[in-house]
C-alpha cells in the first residue's frame, strides 16, 4: 500500500479523488487512490465504476504514480491528459497555505518533463470556505424524500415526434458550450442512456441527459452526471426547473440512492441546486501553474 490513511485522510477537505472526480463522503477511502495508482500501471485502464467509462474504451486521464509527493501534513498527486497539446494537474491535499506554491512547482517541471503545454493545480476546499469561485460538489440523495413527476413539456427525447427530434441538432450546435453537441454525438451513435427533452410549439429548447444509474465502487446505486442547457430565449419560464426535477423523478424511479453534480458557483445551476436543498460538499479550485 502506497497512500498512509493517517497522513491522507486529515487532508481531505472535499470528496475528489484524482482521475476519479467527486466521490459520494462513503466511498472516500484509502482504496479508491490505491486503485487509482494501479489504474496508471496499465496505460489508460478504466476502474470499473469509473463513470468515464460510458464515454469510451480509453481513459484520457492518468495518474503519474512515481511523481506522488505523500507526507505528514500535505499530498500531491499529479495526473496527465493527453487530450489535446497535454495538461500535467496537481491535487494538492494540506492545509498549509504553501500547498499552493509547492503544487504550482511541481506540475510546471511535469508539464515541461512531459511535453504537456497546460500546468494546473486543482485546490479542494471544504464546504465551510464558501468559495467565491471555482466548482462546488453538490449531493441529491434519493433516499431523504420523494422526487415527484412534474410534469409539464419534458419528455424522453424519443417520446417526441420526428419533426420535434429532427430540432434537436440546432439546438445542440447552439449549445455545443454546455456539451449538448458532443451529446448529440453520442445520441446518435446510440452509446448513451436517455436524453429529457423540453419543447416549445414544436421545437426542442432545453434537454438533460443522458440518464443512467450505474454501481459505485462499494455498490450503491448513483444516478450519473448529465449536460443540461436551456437555450437563452426560452430561460425565465420555469423550463431548466422542469427539466431537473424530471431527471430527479427518472433517477429516484430507476432505484439511484444519490447523485453528485459538479456547479460553477454562482451559475444558475448552481442556483438551482441551492434552491432545490441539495447538499454541498466542499469545492474544487483550478488555478493556472
Amino acid at each position: 500500500m502506497f497512500f498512509r490513511w493517517d497522513w491522507l485522510r486529515p487532508v481531505l477537505t472535499a470528496p475528489i479523488v484524482p482521475t476519479l472526480g467527486p466521490v459520494h463522503p462513503h466511498v472516500l477511502t484509502v482504496d479508491l487512490f490505491e486503485d487509482a495508482l494501479r489504474a496508471a500501471v496499465t496505460d489508460r485502464f478504466f476502474l470499473h465504476y469509473d463513470k468515464d467509462r460510458r464515454w469510451g474504451s480509453e481513459k484520457e486521464e492518468t495518474v503519474l504514480r512515481g511523481d506522488v509527493v505523500h507526507q505528514a501534513g500535505h499530498t500531491l498527486i499529479p495526473t496527465l491528459t493527453r487530450r489535446g497539446r497535454g495538461t500535467v494537474k496537481v491535487f494538492a491535499y494540506g492545509h498549509r497555505g504553501s500547498v499552493v506554491d509547492e503544487a504550482a512547482e511541481l506540475a510546471l517541471k511535469l508539464a515541461a518533463a512531459y511535453d504537456a503545454v497546460n500546468a494546473r493545480v486543482v485546490r479542494p476546499l471544504g464546504p465551510e470556505t464558501g468559495s467565491p469561485r471555482g466548482t462546488r460538489i453538490q449531493l441529491q440523495d434519493f433516499t431523504v424524500r420523494p422526487c415527484p413527476d412534474p410534469g409539464g413539456p419534458v419528455r424522453p427525447f424519443t417520446d417526441w415526434p420526428a419533426a420535434v427530434q429532427e430540432t434537436f441538432a440546432p439546438f445542440a450546435t447552439a449549445m455545443a458550450a454546455d456539451g449538448l453537441a458532443f451529446l448529440h454525438t453520442q445520441m446518435q451513435a446510440g452509446r448513451c442512456g436517455p436524453v429529457l427533452v423540453a419543447a416549445i410549439e414544436d421545437r426542442i429548447v432545453g434537454a438533460i441527459g443522458p440518464m443512467e444509474v450505474r454501481p459505485d465502487a462499494i455498490g450503491c446505486t448513483q444516478l450519473l452526471p448529465q449536460y443540461f442547457a436551456v437555450l437563452p430565449e426560452a430561460r425565465g419560464r420555469g423550463l431548466g426547473l422542469a427539466l431537473w426535477r424530471a431527471a430527479m423523478y427518472w433517477g429516484q424511479s430507476h432505484g439511484a440512492a444519490y447523485q453528485l453534480l459538479q456547479t460553477e458557483v454562482g451559475g444558475p445551476s448552481d442556483r438551482l441546486c441551492q434552491a432545490e436543498g441539495l447538499t454541498s460538499l466542499g469545492f474544487s479550485h483550478t488555478t493556472r501553474a
